[in-house]
């Protein structure tokens, strides 16, 4: 018997019997549904996640600062480091980790703390220096201007984040953002900007404190900066560039030599007597893997030559791998009812055995093939996880949407594009093989009972 007859005599079979056909179709529809859909639900926790942790920063990055300057990160062994020499964050140490195995680029970065002030308005903000092009490679979005260049050192070209307008408040009336509700009435793309970067003369000088001498602290200089561009997003949209205020590394190092000469730099190590350095150091280095894989091996590596190394890896893979206990036991709670539908298939291809002994035993007295009379419940019982999968997959996805419209608000506010239930391809094609592999097992067995049908019995007993 040709597969074309097989499948013509299964489906005259299943239409013949359509009350049963359809009772048995809709288990295996809700089966299907039910692990798609949980599933569904997994993934798309998963890749919230991912979303999520991305927008704070590359998971593709080791954050790399200074073992002596007193930080400590989950994850970080310091007992690792077979070394006790104090190794500070110098273009030597930029070199040294750009020779790593599976290392792209390593970013050095300078911070340091300020005062702003706008008009009536001021705030203290943290401006980082970055090198020039580094902004643009990550992909940074601007809503309006370009990004900083450098000036040569005589005046610095800065980037402003989306929220640097909520930090601004009058210190008068303290009106402001996060005091308020109003927005500080400056236009930081036109308007005079000055930044303060010796804090700690400025705040002497704010206290009328004296020197050791009797005489009066003075004023330290303000720094006109120049506006570049700014962060494109609202008042509240967070992203890892939105807080900060960016200008080009080397004008700050020029700056910075000026402002401090023959004095400690804020945040700047000292040599064991106390003095300062002639070299800036920075503050912390970004290195780049080339994929995700390599991360965790590269902090290992880094903590070892006696710096300290931290990523998000370690906590994303912790993560990924509670998403996927969750995804199996959601899969569990659909496999329940897919079970129950095998039952179910099984059930109907035993009636079907009952109900057609004796169209069985002619077939074998005409001396049709034992495997063409297995093959037809097979088929029989495939076409009804088939249909059943079909179905199941479309309210897979009719869930799918009205689970993303009715979490999108919910979404929208914690910045989040992806939603919370997600099927790829691979789920669908394999949901719907494994729904046919689900109706070809339950009906194995009545197959089976089929193929042992004695000829004479079968025809007797009809």
């Amino acid at each position: 018997m040709k597969i074309r007859d097989l499948l013509r005599l299964s489906t005259s079979n299943l239409f013949k019997r359509k009350l049963r056909t359809i009772l048995t179709v809709l288990g295996v529809m809700i089966g299907v549904a039910s692990i798609v859909t949980m599933v569904s639900l997994g993934l798309g926790l998963s890749r919230t996640l991912t979303e999520e942790m991305s927008s704070y920063g590359s998971l593709t990055s080791v954050t790399v600062r200074d073992a002596s300057d007193g930080y400590y990160y989950w994850g970080n062994d310091d007992s690792s480091s077979d070394t006790t020499e104090e190794k500070h964050l110098s273009d030597d140490a930029v070199e040294e980790l750009s020779m790593l195995p599976n290392v792209e680029q390593v970013v050095p970065t300078l911070q340091v703390d300020c005062m702003m002030k706008v008009g009536l308005y001021e705030s203290y903000i943290t401006l980082i220096g970055v090198p020039e092009g580094y902004l643009e490679s990550q992909n940074v979005t601007l809503s309006q201007g370009t990004f900083p260049v450098s000036t040569g050192g005589g005046q610095l070209q800065v980037m402003y984040g989306n929220m640097i307008m909520n930090q601004l408040y009058n210190p008068k009336t303290y009106s402001g953002y996060w005091y308020d509700g109003t927005m500080a009435d400056v236009d930081l793309m036109n308007d005079t900007v000055f930044f303060i970067i010796d804090m700690e003369n400025y705040w002497m000088f704010q206290s009328g404190m004296t020197m050791e001498d009797g005489s009066s602290y003075k004023m330290p200089k303000k720094h006109v900066v120049e506006a570049a561009g700014m962060v494109a997003g609202g008042p509240e949209d967070y992203s890892s560039y939105s807080y900060n205020v960016y200008c080009n590394i080397d004008d700050l190092k020029s700056i910075l030599k000026r402002e401090f000469k023959n004095r400690t730099i804020p945040g700047q190590p000292t040599t064991a007597s106390g003095k300062p350095y002639k070299e800036i150091f920075y503050n912390q280095l970004i290195v780049y893997t080339d994929t995700m894989d390599h991360v965790t091996e590269l902090q290992s590596t880094i903590n070892g030559m006696g710096y300290s190394a931290y990523s998000d890896a370690e906590w994303i893979q912790s993560e990924q791998t509670v998403m996927g206990y969750i995804q199996l036991v959601l899969g569990g709670i659909g496999a329940v009812s897919l079970l129950v539908a095998a039952i179910g298939i099984t059930n109907t291809m035993m009636m079907s055995i009952y109900e057609r002994t004796k169209e069985i035993g002619i077939m074998k007295v005409l001396g049709c093939d034992m495997y063409n009379i297995q093959g037809m419940f097979l088929v029989e019982a495939g076409c009804i996880g088939f249909i059943g999968g079909v179905i199941g997959l479309v309210i897979s996805y009719i869930l799918s949407a009205l689970i993303n419209m009715a979490a999108g608000s919910m979404g929208q506010e914690m910045g989040l594009t992806a939603g919370i239930s997600y099927i790829p391809l691979w789920l669908a094609g394999l949901s719907l093989i494994f729904a046919i592999l689900v109706g070809m097992v339950a009906g194995f067995f009545p197959s089976l009972r089929a193929m042992k049908l004695s000829p004479l019995a079968a025809i007797r007993n009809e």
